[in-house]
């Protein structure tokens, strides 16, 4: 998500598929009409699929210290407001939000305001006094609250709730909505899915063709449209299987590891490895190309063999996946099917097709992570990428309001654009290297247990 923020643009881009499918270059100007995706289509779905996955694993722990209803409620809406307030916050602190023509003034601003989220989010030890606590996170949101007051956008205008970043906005809803589902029906599989059936219906009878009404009313009502809108609320399709292979995680977790048997060959696992990466590499450059019938075709032959590769499976591990891969193989195999769908699949907008396919191409490489860091124990090997997964929003912010303005306050980031302006590539190499100076900032604090939470 972040590399794909550094990418060079304008008259020096790089290959159209290194960019969203509907921003294309050199004008990076949207084209809905454009079908296909590409690799950066894929990093916010896999997020979403990844928060998914994680609510059964934070919720079950309350439920099992009976902690009441009320209080569970409680915490899916606090969390909710957090992620919505830090909506608001990073988008109003950005340095080139603040200014057209940022300067020193304008990059310690963004700093500062940083450095404020840090008592307001991070997760401190329950050892410490009470006051102490309560203190530090006084402080901190006293400090964001009046930094908010204070600043001034190029427009003339000061804090508004409708200057927020979308891809937060989208997650508190996420977050609310899909944890409220998963509560009410964790132990009714078909109802969760009977969810996604009720949500379909909602979302045809909003299709342009469609005749207006009620249900055309309840899709565009909202009390409070900087942070809610039920079209966000799309993004279940996504969200919820993301659930149910989180409850698969969670069971999978509870296995005893002594009684473990494991029946599949090194060269087995590593075929399954390959296979599952080659289904991300089919259906990118398959749909962006538009050769649908041979990737359709292909896409159900790979399917054909993954399915004889997990068979006879022998301890948990490998029964969840094979189930993981069951499940892919239904949502690659929906998505298929709906691609003519809405002009081809899309990400903006977003089309049936590609909630489906995103979802599949996601469990496609949980089961490729799976076997590296389960099963292998390579877990050297990703450290960096799991310190990050560990700590997503420190790196979200970090980003604009730490990596970028330090190399401006320091002349190196005028450097690094002299050097890179000659070659798109070069342009990408700089992208690469600002992206690595964020995730090594978030494995630093990560292994500090210095971790945000909402």
């Amino acid at each position: 998500m972040l590399l794909s923020g550094q990418l060079p643009f304008g008259e020096n881009s790089l290959p159209a598929y290194m960019y969203h499918a509907q921003v294309p270059p050199p004008d990076h100007v949207f084209n809905g009409n454009l079908p296909g995706i590409t690799w950066v289509d894929l990093v916010f779905p896999v997020f979403l699929f990844s928060m998914g996955a994680a609510i059964p694993l934070a919720l079950t722990r309350r439920i099992e210290r009976r902690e009441s209803a009320l209080k569970i409620l409680g915490f899916i809406l606090g969390r909710g407001l957090l992620l919505a307030f830090f909506s608001l916050y990073v988008q109003a602190i950005r340095p080139g939000t603040i200014s057209d023509h940022p300067s020193e003034e304008t990059q310690l601003i963004g700093l500062l305001g940083f450095a404020l989220l840090f008592p307001i989010f991070t997760r401190l030890p329950d050892i410490w006094p009470r006051f102490a606590r309560w203190g530090i996170r006084l402080a901190g949101w006293t400090g964001a609250i009046a930094l908010l007051a204070l600043l001034r956008y190029p427009d003339g205008q000061g804090f508004s709730l409708y200057r927020s970043d979308i891809i937060i906005v989208v997650l508190a809803n996420m977050a609310v909505f899909g944890s409220l589902v998963w509560w009410a029906t964790r132990n009714n599989l078909l109802m969760r899915l009977g969810v996604l059936g009720v949500l379909l219906s909602i979302r045809l009878s909003n299709m342009p063709t469609a005749t207006e009404g009620w249900v055309h009313h309840l899709w565009t009502w909202s009390p409070a449209k900087w942070i809610y809108q039920l079209y966000y609320c799309q993004y279940l399709f996504i969200v919820i299987p993301g659930t149910v292979v989180g409850d698969m995680l969670l069971q999978w977790m509870k296995r005893d590891p002594t009684m473990q048997r494991r029946a599949w060959s090194f060269a087995r696992l590593l075929s399954i490895v390959g296979l599952m990466l080659l289904f991300v590499g089919v259906e990118l450059v398959g749909l962006y190309g538009r050769w649908l019938w041979s990737t359709t075709l292909v896409t159900f032959a790979l399917c054909g063999c993954g399915a004889w590769l997990t068979r006879n499976p022998g301890d948990d591990t490998e029964k969840l996946l094979r189930r993981l891969f069951q499940w892919a193989i239904y949502w690659l195999a929906l998505g298929m099917f709906f691609e003519p769908y809405e002009g081809g699949i899309k990400k903006d907008h977003a089309t049936m097709s590609y909630y489906f396919v995103t979802t599949g191409l996601a469990i496609c490489m949980l089961i490729a992570f799976t076997i590296v860091l389960d099963i292998w124990q390579k877990r050297r090997w990703a450290a960096l990428l799991t310190d990050n997964g560990q700590n997503p929003m420190i790196a979200y912010a970090g980003i604009n309001n730490l990596i970028l303005p330090i190399l401006a306050l320091t002349s190196i980031e005028e450097q690094l654009s002299r050097m890179t302006a000659t070659s798109p590539w070069a342009g990408f190499g700089k992208g690469l290297f600002i992206t690595l100076l964020v995730a090594i900032a978030v494995s630093f604090c990560t292994r500090r247990k210095i971790f945000w939470r909402s």
